[in-house]
């Protein structure tokens, strides 16, 4: 039986992209239930695109997420780029330095499958523009098609600009078994001569993805399905040269809330911007392995062992999938419960830093409280921010419920203030032990119980009548900042 050998082949255009790290797992998922091979291709040939650095962050993110490079290019223990593999160069433009898709394209225009063409931008911008004012799908008109060979390379060897084109078949039915979405067919009327070898010498993406795909074995072709109307083209392609196609499954697009493609030209869901926001991978990994995709039961948290253990392209959907953030904070929430409370806490001091909470040298017992408080409310680091502002920001920049005024202005409610200041007075400090009884001593100090004596209390100092262990809240504070928040609640309300 045939190896299983998928590829993730972006390009190198900036920050991936989360429908395209759905892409590279559901590639890998593949890989690893039928026990082949995972590749990493970099398609770099469109040089007007690339962007410095793009490289590199691609394979940082993808070791972030867990998904294992088996062949292709990877970084190695030191964090540098390098490639693993028998198929390579597995870059696309060290690829063209090496000639490799010399031999394919003369193959192509000696068979008379393939034909240069001499027209100027101007040209096709103007044709596409009249075509375009008729009402008609633009496409190119086949001016050079009847060119011959000889006419051709004498054109070249005056020095005219050209590329290559594909001569595709008039009226012709081609048609392919996609694993997703069953037979396609497409007529090579509504079909363009594709552009093979552009101006600058260079393989379009249409060319150079069937000759590596062919070196590098691939059995399966996933990606998503805005490629669809480009198979045909690629169909043909490998018929013209007596290959053997791949298998073609074409994944549903990954939708906004809006039911509107999730787009990387809208600036949309880069997977950096859920590193940022402190997604865990296992999080992102599970919830982006349902979007598109069922398991044959009702569990919806997988680690990526049992994801691949299940995974199989019958059970994905035609239709796109709607990315819903609340599924994946949800998701996400369940592993970050999961952590030790040391990893929690070492995973928000970051944000908390960059909130301007505190400093580097916050006490380590203090930063595992405050983890620990929150831990069952949070569900993505970033989250901390919003949840335990309370605890450090200027009393100025408190923010109260209209239920937390509404305890604070209660008649009992400035008697509990005084005797609580009062008992601060008596401590250098505010401990756990403090913590623990203070609410007590008050109440058999006042004779004020329950909620009377509590929300009044929780509202002042965090802004709301409802939260986590007020306790913590009193040692995470301190002595200090609890006396300012009383007085300054005191004064204002």
């Amino acid at each position: 039986m045939t190896e299983t050998r998928v590829r993730f082949a972006p390009s190198p255009t900036g920050y991936l992209h989360i429908g395209g790290l759905r892409t590279a797992l559901f590639n890998y998922l593949y890989a690893r239930h039928t026990g082949g091979k995972m590749l990493l291709r970099i398609e770099d040939t469109d040089r007007t695109r690339f962007v410095e650095g793009a490289l590199e962050n691609l394979l940082k993110t993808l070791k972030w997420s867990g998904i294992e490079i088996d062949e292709g290019v990877k970084l190695d223990e030191n964090g540098e780029v390098t490639e693993v593999g028998e198929a390579g160069p597995y870059i696309q433009s060290d690829r063209v330095k090496a000639g490799i898709y010399d031999k394919y394209i003369n193959q192509l225009i000696e068979e008379g499958k393939a034909y240069y063409c001499f027209c100027s931008k101007e040209r096709l911008d103007n044709l596409r523009e009249r075509q375009k004012a008729d009402g008609l799908t633009p496409k190119y008109d086949g001016l050079c098609r009847s060119l011959s060979l000889d006419e051709a390379r004498e054109k070249i060897a005056n020095g005219e600009k050209y590329t290559v084109r594909l001569k595709l078949p008039k009226n012709t039915d081609i048609s392919f078994e996609d694993r997703i979405k069953g037979k396609i067919s497409f007529n090579t009327s509504d079909m363009d001569d594709q552009v093979l070898i552009k101006e600058d010498g260079y393989p379009t993406y249409h060319f150079a993805v069937i000759v590596d795909d062919h070196e590098m074995g691939i059995t399966h072709v996933v990606r998503g399905d805005e490629w669809i109307s480009s198979t045909p083209k690629h169909v043909y392609l490998y018929e013209a040269f007596g290959w053997k196609s791949p298998e073609f499954i074409h994944l549903p697009t990954v939708l906004n809330k809006d039911h509107k493609k999730y787009s990387k030209r809208n600036g949309d869901g880069m997977v950096e911007d859920f590193i940022e926001r402190g997604y865990l991978p296992q999080g992102l990994i599970n919830y982006l392995a349902l979007l598109g995709w069922s398991p044959d039961s009702e569990e919806e948290i997988f680690t990526m062992e049992e994801l691949a253990e299940q995974f199989s392209f019958d059970r994905v959907n035609k239709t796109g999938a709607v990315f819903d953030v609340r599924k994946l904070d949800w998701i996400n929430g369940h592993y970050v419960r999961e952590m030790s409370v040391e990893d929690l806490a070492k995973a928000i001091k970051p944000y908390c830093i960059k909130a301007g909470f505190f400093g580097e040298d916050y006490p380590d017992e203090l930063l595992n409280l405050l983890a620990a408080t929150w831990q069952s409310a949070i569900d993505k680091f970033s989250d901390i921010v919003d949840q335990a502002y309370f605890y450090y920001v200027d009393d100025s920049e408190m923010k109260w419920t209209d239920e937390a005024v509404e305890a604070i202005r209660t008649d009992e409610a400035k008697m509990i203030f005084d005797s609580f200041i009062n008992k601060l007075n008596k401590v250098d400090e505010v401990d756990m032990e403090f913590a623990k009884s203070v609410m007590k001593s008050i109440q058999k100090e006042t004779g004020i119980k329950g909620k009377n004596l509590w929300f009044p209390v929780r509202a002042s100092l965090t802004g709301n009548v409802h939260g986590p262990d007020l306790g913590n809240a009193f040692v995470i504070m301190g002595k200090s900042k609890i006396i300012d928040r009383l007085n300054y609640v005191k004064g204002r309300f």
